[in-house]
């Protein structure tokens, strides 16, 4: 099976997407081609041998084959004729805006392209912070009060502290930021407006556990990666989050009871089946008391979670195999066929 990456995307996540299709192609063992979506959308087929941080900081991969999508797949201009891509799945790695918020999903969908990766319905719903908590609430799972400041409004209410404030359409811990007392929050406030219009506060609980358990369903059956508990200062930000992923050594399994890991896998259930079906992610979670809260959903994890898996090119190749797109509808006109025969016409 040749699978084709999908990297890069118009994104305050652009560059992180680049480092997860890089390491991406140090460990998948498999057929594999990178397509970049630069920051003005263009996509081009670079080769394994350029994939490497210079090749997109020095803007040399302009100089690569340049693609372009149309119904069954991507293609390349020659002299006489276009090209197909030798294609059987795409992957989603375009993290953050473009990859996560639908749009890669509905061109997939549109031009008949078979993808790993969120559907429209879950992008929509893991994009935006506020869906994802009425999403989990919907489905059983809880999730820590929250409440959302917007940009337009003139007056803000003041939280208790200490709380943390994130960009409700924003991954990858940017523009996230705890504050302790009024001075940090309204900092921290000015810093998340800068990325979105809307920011999502929480209260910030102190010693919390965290644990990162990554999942994916092939025909039936549910396939769970260990359940990690990352390591983290305060809070988990961008460079421990990235810097740590991209070394690809793999994570070590949380040393926690059967009975919080089923708590944990029983959570993860109801996140993913089915909205997430096609999709390979990671779920977020903190646990308090005991009791299991969802943090965050990954509809796109930095590098596909391969770390958290000991057979991640097997469970890639079977999530390929199994992997549809939605049903086509056949259209043969016969209302249409029905009024011609009437007298009246339209």
């Amino acid at each position: 099976m040749n699978f084709a990456v999908l990297f890069g995307g118009n994104s305050y996540e652009h560059e992180i997407s680049i480092v997860s299709a890089i390491v991406l192609k140090k460990v998948f063992r498999g057929e594999m081609s990178f397509i970049f979506c630069d920051r003005d959308r263009n996509f081009y087929l670079i080769s394994q041998d350029k994939m490497n941080a210079k090749t997109f900081s020095s803007l040399s991969y302009k100089r690569e084959k340049m693609l372009f999508l149309r119904q069954g797949g991507f293609f390349e201009k020659g002299f006489f004729k276009e090209k197909k891509l030798e294609i059987d799945v795409c992957i989603n790695l375009i993290h953050g805006r473009d990859g996560e918020d639908g749009k890669i999903a509905s061109l997939m969908e549109f031009f008949g392209l078979r993808y790993i990766g969120p559907r429209l319905e879950a992008s929509v719903l893991s994009y935006n912070k506020e869906l994802t908590k009425l999403y989990a609430k919907k489905v059983g799972v809880k999730t820590l009060p929250y409440y959302v400041l917007r940009k337009k409004d003139k007056e803000y209410k003041e939280p208790k502290y200490p709380c943390i404030l994130k960009a409700l359409r924003l991954g990858s811990s940017i523009g996230l930021a705890v504050a302790k007392n009024k001075e940090e929050f309204e900092y921290a406030r000015d810093l998340a407006f800068e990325f979105d219009d809307e920011i999502l506060v929480e209260d910030f609980i102190q010693g919390v556990k965290e644990y990162n358990l990554a999942a994916c369903k092939i025909k039936d059956e549910m396939i769970f990666s260990i359940i990690e508990e990352p390591k983290k200062n305060e809070l988990l930000d961008f460079e421990q989050k990235y810097l740590s992923f991209s070394s690809s050594t793999g994570a070590k399994e949380a040393k926690i009871s059967d009975e919080l890991k089923n708590k944990l896998k029983e959570a993860c259930v109801r996140i993913y089946d089915p909205v997430f079906k096609g999709a390979l992610i990671r779920c977020d979670f903190f646990v308090i008391d005991n009791e299991v809260y969802l943090n965050e959903i990954n509809p796109n994890p930095g590098s596909l979670a391969n770390y958290l898996f000991d057979d991640f090119s097997i469970i890639l190749q079977r999530l390929g195999n199994s992997v549809k797109n939605e049903k086509h509808i056949d259209i043969n006109y016969s209302f249409l066929h029905s009024i011609n025969g009437q007298k009246s016409k339209l």
